[in-house]
Order: structure tokens, then C-alpha cells, then sequence
């Protein structure tokens, strides 16, 4: 039996066994008694999908309007390396950069590629992959407008990809964010899930949706507030 914290406990009993409206499910989180440094605020889901069918995957990205609350390190793959520096990169490089993550290195949160460089990525599809740091042209980070990339990342633009098990959750910001803000984050992560919908999926997607941060229970989330047509 897992013994949780008295302030697991006590979060818990501010919880309800109903599912909440989104409003009400950001104030009684905020009502939870904080960790000690600052958590970070996700919504989770459970989809209603085939994992082991290409045709069903369910990945995007969604530009949180208050941001995502971390400092984001930006990697990006160029051979034009000062270019993409100036424009915000906190590393930049290509076969240099590949030789240090090969080697162990992964001290980064985002990787962007340009098309070009894309030929030299691959070789260590291997290690980003698997940490879901491999550039992507879905998620926009294989672009040529890497100024534009940098910029969005930065700002607070988040990714999400569904796990094995069609689970997936989204980043929306942190406990010391007002609760009306985490609320317009939730939204639009809400309508980024339900606009990368699989075409191939004809019915309702959305099975269960929870908010929670890094140290609290799990709340219920109505599944009207969802947005599924």
C-alpha cells in the first residue's frame, strides 16, 4: 500500500468524486496546499484510440497564451549556427552538436532542425527519439523559418505526443500562475486535442480528463467542457 504525504491527504479531501467544470477544477487546485518549489500543471487524458495503428496517433502542438512557465533550452540543428544563435537558440550546430549528444550530452528541452540538416540528424534518431526530442515536421520543429521556431518555443509553445497506452498529457503552466490564467491555457490546450483528432476516428475520442500538478491528486474534468463534437 502506497503511503501518501498529509499534504497529498489534505489535497485530496478538497477533491470531489464528480467531475468538475474546468473553472472549478483550477480553483480547487489552487486551493491545495502548494510544494515547496513551484509545481508544474498538466491536463491528462485518456483517448479512445488504437495506439498500434499509424492512422490513430495523436501528437500536436498548442501555443499556450501565458506561456508554459519554464525557461525552455532551444537546440538547433543548422549549419547555420550564428543565424539561429542571434535568433534565440541557446545551442547551435550540427555535426559538433551531434558529436556531444552521441557522446552524452542532452542538456536541452527542444531540438529544431532545418530540412538540410535533417540527412544528419537522423543518425541520432536513436537517442532523441526515445526522449521525444527527435525534430519533427508535424510538431514545426523541421522548418527553415528557424527564427520563427526559436520564437515560438520560447514563448510558450508546448508538444504533446499520446504514450503506448493512448494516454497523453499537455503542460499548461505552474501552480504560481492565477488560476484564471492556467484556465485560458487549459482551453487552448483542450482545442489543440480536440482539432488533432485522427480523421480515422469517427466517434467521441476523449475517454477520461484530469488537471493535477506535480505533487497534487488528480481532479476530474467534465467531459462537456472537452469541446468534442
Amino acid at each position: 500500500m502506497v503511503k501518501r504525504s498529509k499534504r497529498y491527504q489534505s489535497a485530496a479531501k478538497l477533491g470531489s468524486a464528480e467531475a468538475l467544470s474546468l473553472s472549478e477544477a483550477v480553483k480547487t487546485l489552487d486551493k491545495m496546499q502548494k510544494a515547496k518549489f513551484d509545481e508544474t500543471v498538466e491536463l491528462s487524458f485518456k483517448l479512445i484510440v488504437d495506439p498500434k495503428q499509424s492512422n490513430q496517433m495523436v501528437r500536436g502542438t498548442v501555443r499556450l497564451p501565458n506561456g508554459s512557465g519554464k525557461n525552455v533550452r532551444v537546440v538547433v540543428f543548422t549549419e547555420n549556427a550564428d543565424d539561429a544563435l542571434k535568433a534565440g537558440a541557446d545551442f547551435a550546430g550540427l555535426e559538433d552538436l551531434l558529436k556531444k549528444i552521441e557522446g552524452g550530452w542532452m542538456d536541452f528541452d527542444v531540438a529544431i532542425a532545418t530540412t538540410s540538416a535533417m540527412k544528419d540528424v537522423r543518425r541520432a534518431a536513436r537517442i532523441l527519439g526515445p526522449r521525444g526530442l527527435m525534430p519533427n515536421p508535424k510538431s514545426g520543429t523541421v522548418t527553415d523559418d528557424i527564427a520563427n521556431a526559436v520564437k515560438e518555443v520560447k514563448a510558450g509553445r508546448v508538444e504533446y505526443k499520446m504514450d503506448k497506452t493512448a494516454n497523453l498529457s499537455i503542460v499548461i503552466g505552474k501552480r504560481s500562475f492565477a488560476p484564471e490564467k492556467l484556465e485560458e491555457n487549459a482551453k487552448a490546450a483542450l482545442a489543440s486535442l480536440v482539432a488533432a483528432k485522427p480523421e480515422s476516428i469517427k466517434t467521441k475520442f476523449i475517454k477520461s480528463a484530469t488537471l493535477s500538478s506535480t505533487m497534487s491528486p488528480a481532479i476530474k474534468i467534465a467531459l462537456s467542457e472537452v469541446g468534442e463534437k
